[in-house]
């Protein structure tokens, strides 16, 4: 337990920091409201992401969407905390990055589970082009997959010395 301190406490500042990020935008903004933060680059606009990932199934509505979308949720966290346990402590980088998945991946089933839907705010644009809505969670999901995306391609990993 103690090897895998450093990703319980990653995988748990995501979750605190998402979780806090949401409630102070849920009572500043109205569904669809913005606020400019770096003009023509960055508003907080609040959007209910009712789908999946990447707003996938947004616009589809089937019986018990809700459960069957946590449902799918739980089972994907529960195989990426199975991958998790299998990766050798050396490989920090991938480690790390699992945890801001883990992390991420909790946060947006908390709301996914609790209120029905994803909160998103982070509007990023450029030109007229909007990219996806997003959060904190989504960030360190991001940004956890290129951590392991670098530690596939042996960033981050030490040599092991050979004597001569």
């Amino acid at each position: 337990m103690a090897a895998r301190r450093l990703e319980i406490v990653v995988a748990l500042v995501v979750v605190v920091f998402d979780q806090i990020t949401k409630a102070l935008v849920r009572p500043a903004l109205a569904l669809h409201d913005s606020i400019e933060v770096i003009p023509g680059l960055v508003d907080l606009t609040r959007v209910h992401n009712t789908g999946a990932a990447f707003g996938l199934l947004n616009s589809v509505e089937f019986p018990f969407k809700t459960v069957v979308l946590s449902l799918v949720a739980l089972v994907a966290l529960g195989g990426v905390a199975w991958y998790a346990a299998t990766v050798p402590l050396g490989d920090r980088l991938a480690r790390i990055g699992i945890a801001g998945v883990l992390g991420g991946a909790i946060g947006n089933l908390i709301d996914r589970s609790t209120i029905g839907y994803v909160l998103d705010f982070v509007d990023a644009y450029w030109n007229g082009w909007h990219f996806w809505a997003f959060n904190v969670a989504d960030a360190a999901i991001t940004v956890g997959v290129i951590l392991m995306i670098l530690d596939i391609l042996g960033l981050g990993r030490r040599r092991a010395s050979n004597p001569v």
